[in-house]
């Protein structure tokens, strides 16, 4: 009879139980645990709520116009992901004991399939803690991966923000030749 002992395996215990698929849970400068994740189909009520709690000057930033509400048309555009030209990464907070979208980074493929447009846009309330240079990174080794050259941004001229972002991930910027308010944040890949 021999004497052989098995250690049980055991999951690890996330602040987020048990996830399945493609994640990462990473920790904000201030501490704070989130989860990053490709964004899923049954993420669109999520996704409803964080842009209509967005505030006035974040949706005019992120959609470069005013924006009431978020449309079923809207929604339809920002769910069609595919994990190759049409990217979107969520991040994941614990509010109230529900599960509440903090943050997106998404990108799509634009022009010659060299090139891909990305966007940011993190909670108001979630700011400054370093989530959207998370969500960047992420979004930028995809499209590296994916084969895309160049990644751009079309942003207002005075989204002051966005302007600090690029600069500290290496995009460059220039003036649109199309609308003097808004710039171009181009990133080679």
């Amino acid at each position: 009879m021999s004497n052989v002992h098995h250690t049980p395996v055991t999951t690890p215990v996330t602040p987020f139980g048990a996830i399945e698929g493609t994640h990462w849970i990473e920790t904000l400068n201030d501490g704070s645990p989130v989860l990053i994740r490709p964004l899923r189909p049954q993420d669109r009520q999520r996704e409803t709520d964080f842009i209509n709690r967005m505030s006035e000057q974040a949706c005019r930033f992120r959609f470069l116009g005013n924006l009431k509400e978020a449309s079923p048309a809207l929604l339809d555009q920002l769910m069609d992901v595919d994990d190759r030209d049409r990217v979107a990464f969520v991040a994941l907070a614990h509010d109230n004991g529900e599960l509440r979208e903090v943050g997106v980074s998404r990108y799509s493929a634009s022009g010659d399939e060299k090139q891909c447009e990305c966007a940011v846009t993190v909670a108001d309330d979630w700011r400054h803690r370093g989530l959207a240079v998370l969500l960047m990174r992420r979004l930028i080794d995809i499209a590296r991966k994916n084969g895309f050259r160049t990644m751009f941004s079309i942003d207002a001229a005075e989204n002051e923000p966005m302007r600090e972002l690029a600069g500290y991930l290496g995009f460059r910027r220039r003036l649109d030749p199309d609308d003097a308010t808004q710039v171009i944040h181009a990133l080679d890949l």
